[in-house]
């Protein structure tokens, strides 16, 4: 199979899609590898690097055009579209349910869109999302700190605190891959940490493994309202796999908030799951509004592009390699994982998330292969 890898165009987004590991193991294989000259820079990675690991190197029309498949970190934008066509494979983050002109470029070209985020095994996990999903909620608390500090409107809170002076309060809207990663960097630092979840399970693991050294609440609107309230720096990190994520936190919510406070919205991507919400990039990160500081870049793990492109392509190659080795159609069929990652193929949803976001007719992968 031929595989493109373009430089990605977003703002401010640094990372690749792929490794020179990574472009290695596919040409071991017998497949070509198209890297477009230039997009490994931003995250380390040299030319030279991919072209002695096997790669050929391309403008972004030829790396796009010569592909079977391309491969990508962040979503196409308007000026990649005309790129799209029936006969390609579409494989990187899409987030759909947030993007209603994306999903219209995506169906009106036919191309098949496998989305990373909705790769999904039988015990309900993202394989794909869960390295991307650690980085943001590492980095949630690192940033929000950053929005905390006075010269960028906030309180001036130290989240340790210090002798003689409180920790700040940061509170985590949910549990999974994102929310427990912010709640142990904030417990690292020092914070009094407070962690809303839906599933009583995960409270309990949150609680045992990291040895009750947080509080524990359910998800409700009492519970989030009075969290919410005494917070020095909000996280929320809810999902739902291929859907737009629930509006958890609502403007009165923010407005009862101490002014200089601090939101970030890791769920941004997906629509947010704060009111006050909306999408931000690495130049202009942040906006103040409801007196609070808010921060709801759509692609956080971009601001770490070394850690974050490796870390990406850890998990994405042995997807690659299924889908070069076996074809779309084999490996879609083989592996249900795999199958639920298609969004569209043929002009059509094939996500049941992603279409009833949109309200549009959902039809199953199996009828379009």
């Amino acid at each position: 199979m031929r595989i493109g890898v373009p430089k990605e165009v977003k703002a401010e987004e640094q990372r690749v899609a792929i490794t020179p590991s990574g472009v290695a193991a596919l040409t071991a294989q017998g497949h070509q590898v198209w890297v477009e000259r230039g997009a490994g820079l931003g995250s380390g990675i040299t030319d030279l690097q991919f072209r002695k690991a096997g790669a050929r190197l391309a403008g972004a029309r030829e790396t796009w055009t010569r592909a079977e498949m391309v491969m990508k970190v962040k979503e196409p934008l308007a000026a990649e579209y005309r790129y799209l066509r029936a006969d390609l494979i579409l494989f990187t983050y899409l987030h759909l349910a947030s993007g209603p002109g994306l999903t219209r470029a995506l169906t009106r070209s036919g191309v098949t869109g496998i989305a990373y985020e909705t790769i999904q095994l039988e015990d309900g996990s993202l394989p794909l999302l869960a390295p991307m999903s650690e980085i943001a909620g590492r980095l949630a608390v690192q940033v929000g700190a950053w929005c905390l500090e006075a010269q960028n409107g906030g309180a001036g809170v130290l989240l340790s605190g210090a002798s003689g002076v409180r920790p700040g309060k940061v509170v985590v809207l949910g549990g999974g891959i994102a929310g427990t990663a912010a709640v142990q960097i904030a417990i690292g630092m020092g914070a009094q940490v407070s962690v809303i979840e839906r599933n009583p399970n995960r409270l309990r693991y949150l609680n045992d493994v990291l040895g009750g050294r947080l509080t524990t609440l359910m998800s409700n609107r009492a519970n989030i309202e009075a969290e919410v309230h005494d917070a020095d720096l909000v996280i929320g990190t809810v999902l739902i796999a291929g859907a737009k994520a629930p509006r958890l936190v609502t403007r009165r919510m923010v407005r009862s908030m101490r002014p200089g406070s601090a939101i970030v919205d890791v769920s941004i991507d997906q629509g947010g799951c704060i009111e006050t919400a909306r999408p931000t990039n690495h130049r202009k990160p942040i906006y103040i509004e409801e007196k609070v500081v808010h921060y709801a870049v759509t692609n956080m793990p971009g601001i770490v592009p070394h850690t974050s492109t490796y870390a990406l392509t850890n998990a994405t190659l042995q997807y690659a390699l299924a889908l070069a080795n076996r074809g779309l159609k084999h490996a879609v069929s083989e592996d249900r994982a795999l199958r639920r990652g298609v969004n569209v193929r043929n002009g059509k949803i094939t996500h049941e998330a992603v279409a009833e976001a949109f309200r549009l007719p959902y039809v199953d992968i199996a009828q379009l292969l």
